[in-house]
């Protein structure tokens, strides 16, 4: 180790008071001794799980990171939403435990030679939560309010590829003239401007989800509230306490309530890793959204069967406010910036769960994309720092005339660690001062969407779809989702060729030439791509790991205790 890094690891660690930077180690909540052990699973010759080895209430409580800001699929912004909007609705297509792509409200579809038409064939069998029929036209319906600018939904632009997307989002089209067609009530066809390899994934998200138009005609804006909302997915909602809990329950009306095993499901709110921890080590969580970095090694050494890391199909970066100083027309300051983070330091002392150090947008696998690596990816730090200082001091700083900028971050203890340990690299490779803000996520998201007081904050993107588009559309002039303040005519113009290019090679490298455009302008910091890292109760089966982290509770249940006197299981 050479002693810049070392003395560069001390002042991390010593900033940031890891547990994980020496050997100490301290036990909080639930005895060890109490831990909750499975009986043996035995499955029945259909795949599923013998009735005998059931555990008598079917529940599951879930840590859930922030609190949803809405249950409008068509507005919901951020991860914990979408969980549970998986489970209170479904699309018409939808994704088993391992990920894939499986048909959902479509029984099957058709895609045209050209491919830009897809023909979907309905189940007949669907009802809405409250009993009434639901069909094709409520696709319809639901996709033209997705697109309608008159809802303003921030996730529709993802819809793009549909015909006349574009210019109906933009008010110059009626939602009328979007690409749909009813052949019958339970048959309806979708036509593309172009080929688009992604769209059934698309399909899976929220913004592609139904609503019912009596439910939303009703209560306008507040349709999505508990005792108003209608859903068409395996759990209705049944209560929601703000910052306490979101409580839903078994739909009986879904179509295949029979093979949903698990009864209600609780998501838990909350911004304290180490606090859903104790949670789960309590009996209070049977899954965490995450675990604090810094007991890492605890958690490893004492609870190997309930820890679990996952590759995840996301990246972690900063984001620049490219619309107001420091960062307009200084390219040089944020370049400076992005080479003085020493990644591997991020990774190994901070986060420490496997995360790989970044030095691009797209994180890797996804779909056999190669992203594009900078130059200075293969330099050592020391050579990034010395080339940063020298940028730094290009757009006019010094230690006499340091920089002085805020990271902004919405409350994780996570995301203030890393936060810090940036600063702290800032500090000592080029004299920036630093101030750090921290916000509630709501009051977070709105100021980086005003790009008012925005300067740098805490950014990243979990992919929709297993397609690298999905972060490249981001930073498209206009996207609802830019809140970097990016436009670059010449990256736009190779969006519009990815979205009309059939074959794969081309459209692949059209991707490549599109983030190599978007890294060289330095529009954002990458750190690393992600990894899921949550305690498991190892009760809880019907799941399995997948890049894309999503876990539907429908295909989810609870197994026996070998311990009957734990938490009160039944035998």
């Amino acid at each position: 180790m050479t002693p810049t890094l070392h003395i560069k690891q001390l002042l991390v660690c010593s900033l940031l008071g890891l547990v994980a930077c020496s050997d100490q180690e301290s036990d909080f909540g639930r005895p060890l001794e109490q831990r909750s052990h499975p009986v043996d699973l035995v499955l029945l010759e259909d795949g599923r799980p013998d009735p005998s080895v059931l555990a008598a209430d079917q529940v599951v409580r879930r840590g859930n990171g922030e609190e949803p800001e809405t249950l409008d699929p068509h507005h919901a912004l951020g991860v914990p939403a979408s969980h549970i909007l998986r489970d209170l609705f479904e699309g018409l297509t939808a994704e088993s435990p391992d990920g894939e792509l499986i048909p959902g409200a479509a029984l099957r579809w058709n895609i045209s030679r050209d491919a830009r038409t897809y023909t979907f064939y309905l189940r007949r069998d669907m009802t809405w939560s409250n009993g009434d029929p639901l069909n094709a036209e409520d696709f319809v319906y639901s996709l033209q309010r997705a697109l309608d600018p008159a809802t303003a939904s921030s996730a529709a632009r993802i819809l793009l590829p549909i015909q006349n997307a574009r210019e109906v989002l933009a008010g110059e089209l009626p939602v009328e003239e979007l690409g749909f067609s009813l052949l019958d009530e339970f048959t309806m066809q979708i036509t593309l401007t172009g080929p688009t390899p992604y769209f059934l994934g698309l399909l899976a998200s929220p913004v592609a989800y139904p609503v019912n138009r009596k439910n939303v005609e009703e209560f306008g804006d507040q349709f999505s509230k508990t005792g108003n909302l209608v859903s068409n997915g395996a759990y209705v909602l049944k209560e929601w306490k703000p910052r306490v809990s979101i409580e839903l329950e078994k739909d009986p009306n879904f179509r295949e309530a029979g093979q949903v095993l698990m009864e209600r499901v609780f998501y838990i709110p909350s911004e304290d890793a180490s606090t859903e921890v104790k949670q789960f080590r309590s009996g209070e969580l049977d899954w965490t959204n995450e675990v604090p970095n810094n007991q890492f090694k605890w958690l490893q050494k004492h609870y190997p069967d309930e820890l679990v890391t996952s590759p995840w199909m996301g990246s972690y970066f900063l984001g620049f406010n490219l619309t107001q100083e420091p960062f307009i027309d200084n390219p040089s300051l944020r370049m400076a910036l992005t080479l003085a983070i020493d990644r591997q330091i991020i990774t190994d002392k901070v986060t420490q769960f496997g995360e790989q150090p970044s030095f691009a947008l797209v994180p890797p696998g996804i779909d056999g994309y190669v992203p594009f690596s900078p130059e200075y990816a293969d330099w050592t730090q020391e050579e990034r720092d010395h080339e940063a200082l020298r940028l730094y001091e290009q757009a006019g700083y010094s230690d006499e005339n340091p920089l002085r900028i805020e990271i902004r971050f919405n409350t994780s203890d996570n995301n203030k660690k890393i936060a810090l340990a940036i600063a702290s690299m800032w500090k000592q490779a080029l004299g920036v001062n630093v101030t750090l803000v921290n916000e509630e996520f709501r009051v977070f998201l709105q100021n980086r969407e005003q790009k008012v007081i925005t300067q740098v904050f805490r950014a990243g993107w979990i992919s929709d779809y297993n397609d690298p588009y999905s972060f490249l559309e981001l930073f498209r002039t206009g996207h609802g989702r830019n809140d970097y303040g990016y436009s670059n005519p010449s990256f736009d113009a190779l969006l519009d060729e990815v979205g009309t290019e059939r074959v794969r090679a081309r459209r692949e490298r059209l991707m490549f030439e599109a983030e190599r455009v978007l890294m060289s302008d330095h529009v954002i910091v990458p750190v690393f791509t992600y990894v899921t890292k949550r305690l498991v109760n190892p009760r809880l089966k019907g799941w399995q790991n997948n890049v894309m982290d999503h876990h539907p509770s429908r295909f989810m249940f609870m197994l026996k205790s070998r311990n009957p006197d734990i938490q009160g299981e039944q035998q």
